[in-house]
């Protein structure tokens, strides 16, 4: 069963329950994007939900959907002020969304300042895309590779072994020791 949690604007979603007939908890998976999933048990169940308003002069960001006292607030604050991540739109940084291959190899680009770059070898990869230039640049100096057929899955959520082997070519790429 999927449960879509939609806070009013300016709330976020602070606790969710889903209890069984017998008030037993049923573990609820976060799909993102305010929707939640959890197996029908053979019985009713009640599904409570909580939400907080979100103190927008409680940060130094522009997001609404980050907050100081998130565990993760100093780890945005550090990559949105070197200006390596953005939010996905004006307000909203999204911090629950998955990671895609165009987001890490435009953090890398960006952290080498956006060199020029020439075109990339891949199909599916536009060239108005805001990865397009970080794909290039990772391409032509060996920190990304696609898939077969020349394709690069920009939009792919990244994988953790990917995300090593990037991380990895990325520390190659800028002469770090990587013998241990």
């Amino acid at each position: 069963i999927t449960v879509t949690v939609t806070p009013d604007e300016g709330y976020t979603l602070s606790k969710l329950t889903i209890t069984d007939k017998n008030g037993d908890e049923i573990k609820a998976v976060d799909k993102g994007n305010g929707k939640y999933t959890f197996i029908m048990p053979a019985s009713k169940v009640e599904v409570n939900v909580s939400f907080t308003k979100i103190e927008t002069s409680n940060t130094d960001l522009p997001f609404n959907d980050v907050t100081k006292t998130d565990w993760y607030y100093e780890a945005i604050k550090y990559v949105y002020d070197k200006e390596m991540m953005n939010g996905t739109t004006e307000n909203l940084f999204n911090p629950n969304l998955s990671t895609t291959r165009g987001m890490i190899v435009t953090i890398l680009y960006r952290l080498e300042n956006e060199p020029a770059v020439s075109s990339h070898p891949f199909t599916d990869v536009d060239e108005n895309a805001y990865y397009a230039k970080a794909v290039a640049w990772g391409a032509a100096n060996g920190v990304v590779k696609g898939y077969e057929s020349d394709l690069f899955g920009p939009e792919d959520s990244i994988t953790r072994e990917q995300l090593a082997t990037i991380l990895y070519r990325y520390s190659q790429y800028k002469g770090f020791d990587i013998s241990s």
